[in-house]
Protein backbone atom coordinates (compact mmCIF):
# COMPACT_ATOMS: atom_id res chain seq x y z
CA UNK A 1 0.00 0.00 0.00
CA UNK A 2 1.27 3.31 -0.52
CA UNK A 3 2.10 5.58 2.43
CA UNK A 4 0.15 8.51 2.77
CA UNK A 5 0.38 11.81 4.23
CA UNK A 6 -0.63 11.56 7.84
CA UNK A 7 -1.94 15.22 7.70
CA UNK A 8 -4.87 14.66 5.28
CA UNK A 9 -7.27 14.17 8.59
CA UNK A 10 -5.90 17.04 10.67
CA UNK A 11 -4.62 20.72 10.38
CA UNK A 12 -5.16 21.48 6.22
CA UNK A 13 -3.80 18.80 3.64
CA UNK A 14 -3.47 21.94 1.14
CA UNK A 15 -1.04 23.61 3.52
CA UNK A 16 1.81 20.92 3.69
CA UNK A 17 4.58 20.89 1.30
CA UNK A 18 3.61 17.56 0.07
CA UNK A 19 0.70 19.09 -1.27
CA UNK A 20 2.51 21.76 -3.10
CA UNK A 21 4.78 19.31 -4.97
CA UNK A 22 1.56 17.77 -5.97
CA UNK A 23 0.62 20.79 -7.33
CA UNK A 24 3.43 21.73 -9.19
CA UNK A 25 3.38 18.32 -10.47
CA UNK A 26 0.23 18.65 -11.93
CA UNK A 27 1.02 21.82 -13.25
CA UNK A 28 4.03 20.50 -15.53
CA UNK A 29 2.08 17.18 -16.87
CA UNK A 30 -1.30 19.04 -17.77
CA UNK A 31 -0.38 18.65 -21.24
CA UNK A 32 0.55 15.51 -20.48
CA UNK A 33 -2.85 14.50 -19.77
CA UNK A 34 -4.54 16.25 -22.77
CA UNK A 35 -2.19 13.61 -25.09
CA UNK A 36 -3.23 11.14 -23.28
CA UNK A 37 -6.49 11.64 -22.57
CA UNK A 38 -6.29 10.12 -18.99
CA UNK A 39 -4.72 11.02 -16.00
CA UNK A 40 -1.87 8.02 -15.32
CA UNK A 41 -1.72 5.75 -12.90
CA UNK A 42 1.08 7.29 -10.97
CA UNK A 43 -0.44 10.55 -11.06
CA UNK A 44 -3.47 9.29 -9.14
CA UNK A 45 -0.93 7.55 -6.93
CA UNK A 46 0.18 10.70 -5.80
CA UNK A 47 -3.74 11.72 -4.87
CA UNK A 48 -3.83 8.76 -3.26
CA UNK A 49 -0.56 9.45 -0.78
CA UNK A 50 -2.12 12.98 -0.24
CA UNK A 51 -5.46 11.29 1.02
CA UNK A 52 -7.86 11.97 -1.58
CA UNK A 53 -9.12 8.21 -1.72
CA UNK A 54 -9.38 7.63 1.81
CA UNK A 55 -11.50 10.78 2.42
CA UNK A 56 -14.92 9.09 1.53
CA UNK A 57 -13.72 5.84 3.25
CA UNK A 58 -15.17 4.97 6.47
CA UNK A 59 -13.44 5.67 9.47
CA UNK A 60 -14.09 2.21 10.92
CA UNK A 61 -12.15 0.72 7.65
CA UNK A 62 -9.32 2.67 8.55
CA UNK A 63 -10.41 5.79 6.54
CA UNK A 64 -10.85 9.63 6.89
CA UNK A 65 -14.41 10.27 6.12
CA UNK A 66 -13.50 13.86 5.85
CA UNK A 67 -15.99 16.77 6.33
CA UNK A 68 -17.24 17.53 2.39
CA UNK A 69 -15.31 21.03 3.22
CA UNK A 70 -12.30 19.73 4.00
CA UNK A 71 -12.13 17.48 0.73
CA UNK A 72 -13.74 20.02 -1.36
CA UNK A 73 -10.94 22.23 -0.95
CA UNK A 74 -8.67 19.94 -1.64
CA UNK A 75 -10.39 19.20 -5.30
CA UNK A 76 -10.52 23.42 -6.03
CA UNK A 77 -7.07 23.39 -5.29
CA UNK A 78 -5.90 20.83 -7.67
CA UNK A 79 -8.66 22.12 -10.35
CA UNK A 80 -6.94 25.38 -10.37
CA UNK A 81 -3.73 23.52 -11.18
CA UNK A 82 -5.20 21.32 -13.86
CA UNK A 83 -9.32 21.10 -14.47
CA UNK A 84 -8.82 17.45 -15.91
CA UNK A 85 -6.80 16.37 -12.60
CA UNK A 86 -8.88 17.90 -10.14
CA UNK A 87 -11.77 16.36 -12.06
CA UNK A 88 -10.50 12.80 -11.88
CA UNK A 89 -8.83 13.58 -7.90
CA UNK A 90 -12.77 14.17 -7.30
CA UNK A 91 -13.87 10.87 -7.77
CA UNK A 92 -12.14 9.97 -4.31
CA UNK A 93 -15.44 11.04 -2.58
CA UNK A 94 -16.89 8.20 -4.80
CA UNK A 95 -16.39 5.70 -2.07
CA UNK A 96 -19.73 7.38 -0.35
CA UNK A 97 -21.34 5.26 -2.61
CA UNK A 98 -19.70 2.41 -1.65
CA UNK A 99 -21.09 2.78 2.17
CA UNK A 100 -24.50 1.45 0.71
CA UNK A 101 -22.90 -2.04 0.07
CA UNK A 102 -23.05 -4.42 2.93
CA UNK A 103 -20.04 -4.54 5.57
CA UNK A 104 -18.52 -7.85 4.40
CA UNK A 105 -18.65 -6.41 1.14
CA UNK A 106 -17.05 -3.65 2.31
CA UNK A 107 -14.48 -5.41 4.33
CA UNK A 108 -13.48 -7.19 1.39
CA UNK A 109 -12.80 -4.09 -0.44
CA UNK A 110 -10.70 -2.27 2.45
CA UNK A 111 -8.98 -5.38 3.47
CA UNK A 112 -5.55 -4.15 1.61
CA UNK A 113 -5.98 -0.81 3.17
CA UNK A 114 -8.36 2.45 3.38
CA UNK A 115 -7.07 3.66 -0.06
CA UNK A 116 -9.24 2.51 -3.08
CA UNK A 117 -9.79 3.53 -6.53
CA UNK A 118 -13.42 3.53 -7.52
CA UNK A 119 -14.96 4.89 -10.82
CA UNK A 120 -17.46 3.95 -13.23
CA UNK A 121 -20.26 4.71 -15.92
CA UNK A 122 -23.77 4.51 -14.62
CA UNK A 123 -25.25 5.53 -17.94
CA UNK A 124 -27.52 4.45 -19.72
CA UNK A 125 -28.58 1.86 -17.00
CA UNK A 126 -28.83 -1.14 -18.73
CA UNK A 127 -31.02 -3.87 -17.66
CA UNK A 128 -29.15 -6.72 -15.77
CA UNK A 129 -30.64 -10.45 -15.40
CA UNK A 130 -31.27 -11.30 -12.23
CA UNK A 131 -30.08 -15.07 -12.02
CA UNK A 132 -29.23 -17.06 -8.11
CA UNK A 133 -27.10 -15.15 -5.95
CA UNK A 134 -27.28 -12.19 -8.41
CA UNK A 135 -27.06 -10.89 -11.67
CA UNK A 136 -25.97 -11.07 -14.96
CA UNK A 137 -24.94 -8.38 -16.22
CA UNK A 138 -23.88 -7.27 -20.21
CA UNK A 139 -23.61 -3.81 -22.13
CA UNK A 140 -22.00 -0.42 -22.17
CA UNK A 141 -21.74 2.65 -19.87
CA UNK A 142 -20.41 5.74 -20.70
CA UNK A 143 -18.41 9.07 -19.35
CA UNK A 144 -16.38 6.56 -16.78
CA UNK A 145 -14.18 9.23 -15.66
CA UNK A 146 -10.74 8.39 -13.97
CA UNK A 147 -11.40 4.79 -15.10
CA UNK A 148 -7.85 3.82 -16.59
CA UNK A 149 -6.88 3.94 -13.02
CA UNK A 150 -9.66 2.42 -10.99
CA UNK A 151 -9.03 -0.34 -8.74
CA UNK A 152 -12.89 -0.82 -8.58
CA UNK A 153 -15.59 -0.07 -11.62
CA UNK A 154 -19.14 0.50 -11.57
CA UNK A 155 -21.92 0.01 -13.80
CA UNK A 156 -25.73 0.77 -13.56
CA UNK A 157 -27.76 -1.93 -14.02
CA UNK A 158 -31.31 -1.13 -13.21
CA UNK A 159 -33.84 0.94 -11.03
CA UNK A 160 -33.55 0.69 -7.60
CA UNK A 161 -35.22 2.20 -4.77
CA UNK A 162 -36.66 5.63 -5.59
CA UNK A 163 -35.68 5.25 -9.33
CA UNK A 164 -32.01 5.64 -8.38
CA UNK A 165 -29.72 3.59 -9.84
CA UNK A 166 -28.82 0.36 -9.21
CA UNK A 167 -24.94 -0.50 -9.50
CA UNK A 168 -22.42 -3.51 -9.69
CA UNK A 169 -19.21 -3.41 -8.47
CA UNK A 170 -16.73 -4.85 -10.95
CA UNK A 171 -12.80 -5.82 -10.72
CA UNK A 172 -11.07 -4.35 -13.66
CA UNK A 173 -9.87 -7.42 -15.17
CA UNK A 174 -13.84 -8.03 -16.04
CA UNK A 175 -14.19 -4.72 -17.87
CA UNK A 176 -13.39 -3.34 -21.36
CA UNK A 177 -12.63 0.07 -21.21
CA UNK A 178 -13.30 1.37 -24.99
CA UNK A 179 -11.21 4.37 -25.23
CA UNK A 180 -13.28 6.61 -27.37
CA UNK A 181 -12.93 10.41 -24.77
CA UNK A 182 -13.12 12.83 -27.99
CA UNK A 183 -13.79 15.94 -26.79
CA UNK A 184 -12.64 19.81 -26.68
CA UNK A 185 -12.34 20.60 -22.95
CA UNK A 186 -11.20 17.91 -19.67
CA UNK A 187 -9.92 15.83 -22.08
CA UNK A 188 -7.42 14.31 -19.66
CA UNK A 189 -10.17 13.06 -17.77
CA UNK A 190 -10.39 9.34 -19.10
CA UNK A 191 -13.76 9.39 -19.21
CA UNK A 192 -13.96 6.55 -21.63
CA UNK A 193 -16.73 4.27 -22.22
CA UNK A 194 -16.85 0.55 -20.05
CA UNK A 195 -18.03 -2.90 -21.59
CA UNK A 196 -18.87 -5.60 -19.46
CA UNK A 197 -19.78 -9.17 -21.48
CA UNK A 198 -21.78 -12.00 -19.85
CA UNK A 199 -20.56 -11.22 -16.49
CA UNK A 200 -22.47 -12.61 -13.18
CA UNK A 201 -21.80 -9.83 -10.10
CA UNK A 202 -23.54 -10.72 -6.96
CA UNK A 203 -26.02 -9.55 -5.05
CA UNK A 204 -23.63 -8.20 -2.48
CA UNK A 205 -21.53 -6.44 -4.70
CA UNK A 206 -24.14 -4.06 -5.99
CA UNK A 207 -25.97 -1.38 -4.18
CA UNK A 208 -28.36 1.65 -4.36
CA UNK A 209 -26.32 5.14 -5.65
CA UNK A 210 -27.75 6.90 -3.04
CA UNK A 211 -29.08 4.51 -1.07
CA UNK A 212 -29.03 3.88 2.66
CA UNK A 213 -25.79 3.30 3.58
CA UNK A 214 -24.64 0.23 5.85
CA UNK A 215 -22.05 2.36 8.06
CA UNK A 216 -23.56 4.86 10.34
CA UNK A 217 -21.02 7.88 10.23
CA UNK A 218 -21.92 11.36 9.27
CA UNK A 219 -20.07 11.44 6.11
CA UNK A 220 -23.02 8.58 5.26
CA UNK A 221 -25.92 11.04 6.10
CA UNK A 222 -25.02 13.89 3.93
CA UNK A 223 -27.14 13.75 1.21
CA UNK A 224 -24.54 11.34 -1.29
CA UNK A 225 -26.02 13.11 -4.52
CA UNK A 226 -25.90 16.12 -3.97
CA UNK A 227 -22.32 15.94 -2.78
CA UNK A 228 -21.49 13.90 -6.43
CA UNK A 229 -22.90 17.31 -7.52
CA UNK A 230 -20.55 19.35 -5.49
CA UNK A 231 -17.36 17.79 -6.11
CA UNK A 232 -17.44 18.41 -9.96
CA UNK A 233 -18.80 21.95 -9.16
CA UNK A 234 -16.28 22.76 -7.46
CA UNK A 235 -13.96 22.16 -10.36
CA UNK A 236 -14.56 25.11 -11.99
CA UNK A 237 -14.33 27.39 -8.95
CA UNK A 238 -10.16 26.41 -8.82
CA UNK A 239 -10.65 27.23 -12.64
CA UNK A 240 -12.15 30.11 -12.25
CA UNK A 241 -9.69 31.30 -9.70
CA UNK A 242 -6.96 30.35 -11.78
CA UNK A 243 -7.82 32.53 -14.82
CA UNK A 244 -9.04 35.44 -13.04
CA UNK A 245 -5.18 35.46 -11.12
CA UNK A 246 -4.07 35.60 -14.48
CA UNK A 247 -6.01 38.13 -15.58
CA UNK A 248 -4.65 40.23 -12.43
CA UNK A 249 -1.06 39.49 -13.12
CA UNK A 250 -1.07 40.01 -16.67
CA UNK A 251 -3.24 43.27 -16.42
CA UNK A 252 -0.33 44.64 -13.68
CA UNK A 253 2.32 44.65 -16.68
CA UNK A 254 1.11 43.97 -20.09
CA UNK A 255 0.77 46.90 -22.65
CA UNK A 256 -0.63 46.36 -25.56
CA UNK A 257 1.10 45.94 -29.07
CA UNK A 258 -0.51 49.64 -30.29
CA UNK A 259 1.45 51.14 -27.66
CA UNK A 260 -1.85 51.85 -25.24
CA UNK A 261 -1.57 52.09 -21.74
CA UNK A 262 -1.22 48.93 -19.74
CA UNK A 263 -4.27 46.90 -18.99
CA UNK A 264 -4.47 47.79 -15.21
CA UNK A 265 -4.60 51.92 -16.37
CA UNK A 266 -7.61 50.96 -17.93
CA UNK A 267 -10.74 51.53 -16.12
CA UNK A 268 -13.29 49.06 -18.03
CA UNK A 269 -10.27 46.14 -17.11
CA UNK A 270 -10.01 47.09 -13.60
CA UNK A 271 -13.75 46.92 -13.30
CA UNK A 272 -14.74 43.62 -14.93
CA UNK A 273 -11.52 42.22 -13.40
CA UNK A 274 -13.44 43.67 -9.74
CA UNK A 275 -16.99 42.21 -10.78
CA UNK A 276 -15.56 38.68 -11.64
CA UNK A 277 -13.86 38.50 -8.09
CA UNK A 278 -16.90 39.30 -6.86
CA UNK A 279 -19.53 37.10 -8.20
CA UNK A 280 -16.62 34.35 -7.87
CA UNK A 281 -16.77 35.00 -4.03
CA UNK A 282 -19.77 35.31 -3.93
CA UNK A 283 -21.03 31.57 -5.67
CA UNK A 284 -18.05 30.26 -3.52
CA UNK A 285 -18.98 31.31 -0.35
CA UNK A 286 -22.26 30.42 -0.99
CA UNK A 287 -20.71 26.94 -1.78
CA UNK A 288 -19.17 26.70 1.26
CA UNK A 289 -21.40 28.20 3.70
CA UNK A 290 -24.30 25.57 2.57
CA UNK A 291 -22.16 22.90 2.92
CA UNK A 292 -21.32 23.30 6.41
CA UNK A 293 -24.69 23.72 7.64
CA UNK A 294 -25.85 20.80 5.81
CA UNK A 295 -22.57 18.64 7.47
CA UNK A 296 -23.43 19.99 10.68
CA UNK A 297 -27.26 19.46 10.61
CA UNK A 298 -26.05 15.57 9.76
CA UNK A 299 -23.34 15.16 12.50
CA UNK A 300 -25.27 16.51 14.74
CA UNK A 301 -27.72 13.54 14.30
CA UNK A 302 -30.76 15.25 12.34
CA UNK A 303 -31.26 14.46 8.82
CA UNK A 304 -30.81 17.05 6.18
CA UNK A 305 -33.89 19.12 5.46
CA UNK A 306 -35.17 18.84 1.08
CA UNK A 307 -34.54 22.82 1.38
CA UNK A 308 -31.11 22.02 2.44
CA UNK A 309 -30.35 19.40 -0.04
CA UNK A 310 -32.11 21.73 -2.26
CA UNK A 311 -29.83 24.35 -1.65
CA UNK A 312 -26.55 21.75 -2.09
CA UNK A 313 -27.96 20.92 -5.72
CA UNK A 314 -28.65 24.65 -6.83
CA UNK A 315 -25.39 26.26 -4.91
CA UNK A 316 -23.02 23.00 -6.77
CA UNK A 317 -24.72 24.37 -10.08
CA UNK A 318 -24.38 28.06 -9.26
CA UNK A 319 -20.71 27.49 -8.90
CA UNK A 320 -20.53 26.10 -12.41
CA UNK A 321 -22.32 28.60 -14.06
CA UNK A 322 -20.33 31.29 -12.49
CA UNK A 323 -17.14 30.06 -12.33
CA UNK A 324 -17.57 29.68 -16.69
CA UNK A 325 -18.61 33.59 -16.25
CA UNK A 326 -15.59 34.38 -14.82
CA UNK A 327 -13.62 32.38 -17.35
CA UNK A 328 -15.60 33.76 -19.92
CA UNK A 329 -14.97 37.19 -18.63
CA UNK A 330 -11.23 36.65 -18.14
CA UNK A 331 -10.90 35.47 -21.68
CA UNK A 332 -12.27 38.30 -23.01
CA UNK A 333 -10.62 40.62 -21.16
CA UNK A 334 -7.14 39.17 -22.30
CA UNK A 335 -7.61 40.47 -25.99
CA UNK A 336 -6.49 38.92 -29.14
CA UNK A 337 -3.87 36.78 -27.64
CA UNK A 338 -5.64 35.08 -25.91
CA UNK A 339 -6.65 33.29 -29.55
CA UNK A 340 -3.85 31.73 -29.75
CA UNK A 341 -4.03 28.12 -29.01
CA UNK A 342 -0.87 28.13 -26.44
CA UNK A 343 -2.61 30.85 -24.33
CA UNK A 344 -3.42 29.41 -20.93
CA UNK A 345 -6.84 30.62 -21.53
CA UNK A 346 -7.67 28.35 -24.15
CA UNK A 347 -7.42 25.35 -21.82
CA UNK A 348 -9.56 27.55 -18.96
CA UNK A 349 -11.99 28.36 -21.08
CA UNK A 350 -12.42 24.78 -22.44
CA UNK A 351 -12.31 23.20 -19.17
CA UNK A 352 -14.84 25.42 -17.96
CA UNK A 353 -16.66 25.37 -20.30
CA UNK A 354 -17.18 21.33 -19.92
CA UNK A 355 -18.69 21.65 -16.16
CA UNK A 356 -22.14 23.28 -16.14
CA UNK A 357 -22.60 20.71 -19.29
CA UNK A 358 -22.77 17.68 -16.62
CA UNK A 359 -26.36 16.60 -16.03
CA UNK A 360 -26.31 17.23 -12.29
CA UNK A 361 -25.12 21.24 -13.17
CA UNK A 362 -27.27 22.26 -15.51
CA UNK A 363 -30.01 24.95 -15.10
CA UNK A 364 -32.60 22.71 -14.47
CA UNK A 365 -30.92 22.49 -11.20
CA UNK A 366 -32.70 25.92 -10.26
CA UNK A 367 -36.08 25.02 -11.32
CA UNK A 368 -35.59 21.95 -8.42
CA UNK A 369 -34.52 24.28 -5.95
CA UNK A 370 -37.49 27.07 -6.07
CA UNK A 371 -39.87 24.09 -6.10
CA UNK A 372 -38.09 22.66 -3.11
CA UNK A 373 -37.85 26.49 -1.82
CA UNK A 374 -41.72 27.41 -2.59
CA UNK A 375 -43.02 23.96 -1.38
CA UNK A 376 -44.16 22.74 -4.51
CA UNK A 377 -42.89 18.78 -5.81
CA UNK A 378 -39.39 18.65 -7.63
CA UNK A 379 -38.83 16.68 -10.64
CA UNK A 380 -37.62 13.09 -9.37
CA UNK A 381 -34.57 12.89 -8.18
CA UNK A 382 -33.76 15.67 -6.93
CA UNK A 383 -33.91 15.79 -3.39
Amino acid sequence: MTDTVPTASTGDPTATPQFADMLAQVTRRREEFTAKRHVPRDMVDEFVRLGFYRAATPARFGGDALPPARFLRMVERVSEADGSAGWVASFGSASVYLAALPVRTQERIYAGGPDVVFAGGLFPVQAATPVEGGYRVDGRWKFASGAMAADLLGVGIGDGAGGRPRTAVLPPADVEIAENWDVVGLEGTGSHDLVVRDVVVPEEWTFVRGGAPSVDEPLYRYPSVAYAAQVLAVVNLGIARAALDHAIRVGGGYAGITGAPKLADRAYYRIAVAKAEAELRSARAFFYEITEEVYATVEGGDPATAVQTGMLRMAAAHAAKVGFDVVRSAYGLSGTTAIHSGHPMQRLLRDAAVVPQHAFLTEGMYDGAGSVLMGVPAFPGFV
